[in-house]
C-alpha cells in the first residue's frame, strides 16, 4: 500500500516497542505509519522469547504502567509456561527460585502486536528500509517502491543499531562490554525440564556470560548463549561457544543428546544501559534503540513495550500542545529507569566474578534464592551489594 506524504507520527521498527507505540498513538486518533525492513514480521528471530507473567512484571518494574497487551497474550503466541528459574554454577551446583513466565513464540507475538497496531488505525509498511533520516523527513526504499515521507514526530524503535538514533546523535556507549551477542538454536527431540528455565555459567562455555535452556513444550527447546565479543577466545565466536555448550557441557550435553537443530536465532543485546539522551524536539527512541533492557538477564520484551507506550503517549501529548516532546525522557526514566540503571550496575559487578569459575560458584552458593531473584529483576539488596563488592575487591 502506498504511504501518504505526511503523518502525525512515523514509527520505525515493528518489534514489541514499535508496534506498541503505533497502537497507542493510533488509538489516540493520530495518523501513524509503522515501517519495518522485514519481509515477514518476527522473522528472523532475535530473542529467546522469555516473558514473565504480568504479575511478575509488576514486581520487575513496579512504577511502570504496563501495556494491556502484556496481560492479554493470545494462547497461540505461547509455546509453554514455566514456573521456576534455575542457575547452574560452573561446579555443577544449582540453585533457583520460583517465577511464572511464558516461553513466547516471537514470530506470532510480533505479528500479533503489529496487527493490533493496524487494527487501531496505524498504516503498516513492511519490507521497507529507511535509507536516510533528514529531521522528520524519511527516505524509504523497499518492496513497494521509493518514497519520501514526513511526520511531526518520529519514533525510532529500530533496534540497537538504530538509524533514527544515530541520525539524531542518540547513541549508546561504545563500551565493548555494553553490547552482547545472543546466539541460539531451536531444538527438537530433547528431554528437558518443562517447568524450569535454566541458566548455566562457566568460563569454558560462556566466559563473562551465560547459556540457557528454555523449554518450548513437548520435545522442543531453545538453547543459547549470551556473551560479549570482548570476552571471546581467539578464533572463537558465539556459535562456537554454543556448539561447545551443546556437545561438551557435562550436564547440558546429556539433556540435549540426540537433538536436531531446527532453527538458528541471533541478535545484538544492548546491556550497557540507555544513551544519555533519548529525545529531541521532534524525535524519540524506544526499546533496544534506547537501551530498554534489564542487563542482568538480557530481557527486553516487556521494557521495550513499556517504552513504546510511553513514547506514543508523550508524542500524542506533545502534538496536543500539552508538553515538550522531551518530557518522554523523564517519563520513561521515572517508570523504569532505576531498574535499568541498577541492572547495569549489577551486571558490571558480576562481570569480574564470571571470569572466575571458583568465585562464580561461590557467589551462587552464597546468594539466597530470594536475593538471586532480586538480582535477576535488576534489583540489588544492600547485603548482596556489600558481598559482591567484597568478592570483587579480592580480584584486584
Amino acid at each position: 500500500m502506498r504511504p501518504e506524504d505526511s503523518y502525525d507520527i512515523i514509527v520505525v521498527g515493528a518489534g514489541p516497542a514499535g508496534s506498541t507505540a503505533a497502537m497507542y498513538a493510533a488509538e489516540r486518533g493520530r495518523s501513524v505509519l509503522l515501517v519495518d525492513r522485514k519481509k515477514d514480521l518476527g522473522v528472523p528471530l532475535q530473542c529467546g522469547g522469555f516473558l514473565p507473567h504480568y504479575e511478575t512484571l509488576e514486581e520487575l518494574v513496579p512504577r511502570a504502567e504496563l501495556p494491556f497487551t502484556l496481560e492479554e497474550i493470545p494462547k497461540s503466541c505461547i509455546h509453554t509456561s514455566t514456573s521456576y528459574q534455575r542457575f547452574i554454577a560452573p561446579n555443577g551446583v544449582s540453585k533457583g527460585f520460583h517465577v511464572n513466565a511464558h516461553a513466547i513464540d516471537r514470530r506470532r507475538f510480533d505479528k500479533h502486536l503489529a496487527q493490533m497496531a493496524a487494527k487501531a488505525g496505524a498504516q503498516l509498511l513492511i519490507a521497507t528500509n529507511v535509507t536516510e533520516v533528514n529531521g522528520t523527513e524519511l527516505i524509504l526504499d523497499g518492496a513497494f517502491g521509493e518514497y519520501i515521507v514526513k511526520a511531526k514526530v518520529i519514533i525510532g524503535a529500530d533496534g540497537p543499531n538504530s538509524i533514527v538514533g544515530k541520525a539524531n546523535n542518540m547513541i549508546r556507549s561504545d563500551d565493548p562490554m555494553g553490547t552482547g551477542t545472543a546466539f541460539e538454536y531451536e531444538l527438537s527431540g530433547v528431554d528437558v525440564d518443562k517447568e524450569a528455565v535454566e541458566m548455566y555459567f562457566g568460563t569454558e562455555y560462556v566466559p563473562g556470560g551465560y547459556a540457557w535452556i528454555i523449554s518450548q513444550g513437548g520435545d522442543t527447546a531453545n538453547i543459547g548463549v549470551g556473551i560479549r565479543e570482548a570476552m571471546f577466545e581467539e578464533h572463537m565466536g558465539a556459535r562456537d561457544y554454543l556448539d561447545r555448550f551443546l556437545y561438551e557441557h557435562p550436564i547440558a550435553s546429556k539433556k540435549l543428546e540426540g537433538a536436531s537443530i531446527t532453527s538458528i536465532v541471533a541478535g545484538i543485546v544492548p546491556v550497557g544501559g540507555a544513551p544519555k539522551v533519548t529525545a529531541t524536539k521532534d524525535t524519540i527512541i524506544a526499546g533496544d534503540a534506547a537501551g530498554h533492557i534489564i542487563a542482568t538477564n538480557g530481557g527486553g520484551i516487556s521494557t521495550a513495550m513499556v517504552g513504546g507506550k510511553i513514547a506514543a503517549e508523550s508524542a500524542s501529548d506533545h502534538l496536543d500542545g500539552k508538553c515538550d516532546l522531551m518530557v518522554y525522557e523523564n517519563r520513561w526514566r521515572e517508570q523504569m529507569g532505576l531498574e535499568i540503571k541498577t541492572a547495569v550496575y549489577v551486571r558490571k559487578l558480576m562481570d569480574k566474578l564470571m571470569l572466575s569459575d571458583k568465585l562464580m560458584s561461590t557467589a551462587i552458593k552464597m546468594i539466597s534464592s530470594e536475593h538471586m531473584k532480586s538480582i535477576q529483576c535488576g534489583q540489588l539488596p544492600d547485603v548482596v551489594r556489600k558481598s559482591l563488592l567484597k568478592m570483587n575487591l579480592g580480584l584486584n
